[in-house]
């Protein structure tokens, strides 16, 4: 496979090797990916642990290895051999960044690395601050969310399905990269950056105030259910059974959503018997389960489709629960330009997204994933320079696979 940047984007000509698993890193390397980096992973022979990772197609080929790894090139390298090792350390020094979530290898590390290329960028996602290890679970775990998942009666943790700190880590990673490139191209410095993913989590929770309020208040946040906390927010259920949530932020939504209900005059009743001010989002939010007993006789008196032709004529947020099934189905990806058709070897086609910002009105699209080793020809000779003999006799030694 060959490189799939574009000259156009916005990181056309820069080069980025990177070696990791599972999400956060290769996220980021997809992220700089479809941004125009040149992006190539390199992998053991055999592949990295998630190169299997379910979903997996009939074959057993992994869905979740294509589409974390779209539009890079893949080298796969005896990573314990010394000649492996030198190998990609030349690549690094190639290529001047670095990304990486194995910790601890000195081999790769950025004071080995630098001395063969004083302006690298050498970015490491380890799991915790302390050098420990973590994943997004166990992250999340230590932080506090599980308490606050989950119905307000239960009292076990409840861990979400979005690996939010591996996401969001990710993210900043991809952004780190792209400052230090600046940085770089203003100083002609290198950069070392470190991201716990401990930290990402840590300084979620410390922006959303959920830390602050336990620092400031003493108070440490409840179980709500599907409730939003400070506002009104819930979900509901028509008479044939579609759920929606429903959310009314400011008085003019609280306002179209007792008209819609038809309980103007029943709410009107309940904040004088209160003797609070419904205008008030703090009042909405602290008597939540009241003013959702009055909306809920309207919702289950009215079918799904009902509902949504009325919600549809307010100014009331609200969207309809769907499955991840029904979700691929529908026009907001099936029609939405931030997909495109991809043919992903060993996968099949399917509608796959690109970088999730428009560029000049356009996305990113999307290119297919690599499968372990595709490219490990091309990036030697386009990279290193090395000619047929050479690599055949990489190939030959088991150093490149």
């Amino acid at each position: 496979m060959t490189s799939t940047a574009d000259p156009t984007h916005p990181l056309a000509g820069v080069r980025v090797v990177e070696i990791s698993s599972f999400v956060a890193v290769p996220l980021a390397g997809m992220t700089l990916a479809q941004l125009g980096a040149e992006v190539v992973r390199v992998d053991p022979i055999g592949g990295a642990a998630d190169y299997h990772r379910w979903p997996l197609t009939e074959a057993g080929d992994s869905i979740y290895w294509a589409g974390l790894n779209k539009g890079k090139r893949s080298l796969a390298v005896d990573m314990r051999s010394q000649r492996g090792q030198q190998l990609i350390a030349r690549l690094i020094a190639d290529s001047g960044v670095f990304i990486t979530n194995v910790a601890g290898r000195h081999w790769h590390s950025y004071d080995t690395l630098r001395a063969a290329r004083p302006d690298l960028i050498h970015l490491e996602v380890s799991g915790r601050v302390d050098g420990g290890t973590g994943v997004d679970y166990t992250v999340n775990a230590a932080v506090g969310f599980p308490l606050v998942t989950g119905p307000p009666e239960l009292t076990a943790p409840v861990n979400h399905v979005l690996p939010a700190w591996d996401v969001t880590c990710g993210v900043y990673a991809a952004l780190a990269v792209v400052t230090a490139l600046r940085h770089r191209d203003a100083t002609g410095a290198g950069q070392r950056i470190a991201i716990p993913l401990e930290n990402v989590a840590l300084a979620t929770a410390g922006n959303l105030s959920l830390l602050t309020e336990a620092m400031v208040n003493g108070t440490s946040r409840q179980r709500i259910g599907n409730a939003v906390y400070g506002t009104y927010g819930q979900n509901f259920t028509s008479s044939d059974g579609v759920s929606y949530m429903v959310v009314a932020l400011t008085p003019r939504h609280f306002r179209d959503l007792t008209t819609l209900t038809g309980t103007v005059e029943s709410i009107a009743a309940l904040a004088d018997s209160l003797g609070v001010d419904f205008a008030d989002e703090g009042e909405r939010y602290r008597h939540r389960d009241a003013l959702g007993a009055l909306f809920g006789e309207w919702f289950s008196a009215h079918t799904g489709a009902e509902i949504a032709a009325a919600l549809a004529a307010t100014s009331v947020l609200w969207e309809r629960y769907q499955s991840f099934g029904e979700t691929a189905a529908d026009p907001r990806v099936t029609a939405n330009p931030l997909f495109t058709e991809i043919d992903q070897p060993r996968v099949g086609r399917y509608l796959a997204a690109g970088l999730p910002v428009a560029i000049d009105g356009t996305y990113p699209a999307a290119a297919p994933a690599p499968a372990l080793g595709d490219d490990t020809a091309s990036v030697l000779g386009d990279w290193l320079g090395l000619g047929g003999t050479d690599i055949d006799d990489l190939i030959a030694s088991g150093t490149v696979g």
